[in-house]
């Protein structure tokens, strides 16, 4: 059976719908940074979308060929993630979608050294006949968090965010957001397929103690 990160860190990628602190280790993904609305049609993010699961399963169906990766295992593909923030503005205003930050990704596997990350990145780039050069190799490091399962719209945030930020405070914390910490996204539903309502997004924000 193929390998769930979903399934095996469930601390990470299935909270539960009231706020939790929870210590985030180092982790590498594949990844675009952009700017924009993520909304647009065609834009700069629906694009780093392509680019990103152009990457992702080169690197899952790799051993389908002969290229073979040391200490590869089959695993279902982790969920996109995003890390969101806009300039000049303390948290997320979701009335200006058009002023976001971002940088979109997919986690990868320990076994996909940086090596074996611009072996995908070339061979997705034969395969395809497309520029992948957007794409990154990223090793991300969140630390100390307060997490919540969001279930509505991405708009509805607010609401959940407000209640992270009351259960940070009881617990001797205050959001860190700035410098490489940023608003967090994990997208557990296909937005092409569910209702707004019933969207699952994972929301993690980082955390220092209080002063």
């Amino acid at each position: 059976m193929a390998f769930d990160f979903k399934k095996e860190y469930k601390e990470f990628y299935l909270p539960k719908k009231k706020p939790e602190i929870v210590t985030v280790p180092e982790m590498n993904f594949v990844a675009v940074q952009g700017a924009g609305d993520p909304n647009e049609e065609g834009g700069a993010y629906k694009q780093a979308i392509g680019l990103l699961y152009g990457i992702a399963f080169t690197i899952k169906m790799s051993k389908m060929g002969p290229h073979r990766m040391e200490g590869y295992f089959d695993y279902v593909v982790p969920p996109l993630e995003g890390l969101w923030w806009q300039d000049e503005t303390e948290g997320i205003d979701y009335t200006h979608k058009e002023q976001f930050q971002w940088i979109s990704m997919i986690r990868l596997p320990d076994f996909v050294t940086r090596d074996e990350f611009a072996w995908a990145v070339s061979e997705a780039e034969t395969k395809k006949k497309s520029d992948f050069s957007p794409v990154e190799f990223l090793t991300y490091r969140e630390g100390v968090c307060v997490q919540c399962m969001h279930v509505g719209s991405y708009d509805d945030e607010p609401e959940t965010i407000g209640l992270m930020d009351s259960f940070a405070r009881e617990q001797g914390y205050v959001t860190d957001m700035g410098g490489v910490r940023y608003h967090h996204e994990i997208y557990l539903s296909d937005v092409r397929k569910c209702k707004p309502e019933n969207l699952r997004t994972v929301i993690r924000h980082p955390l220092r103690k209080r002063d």
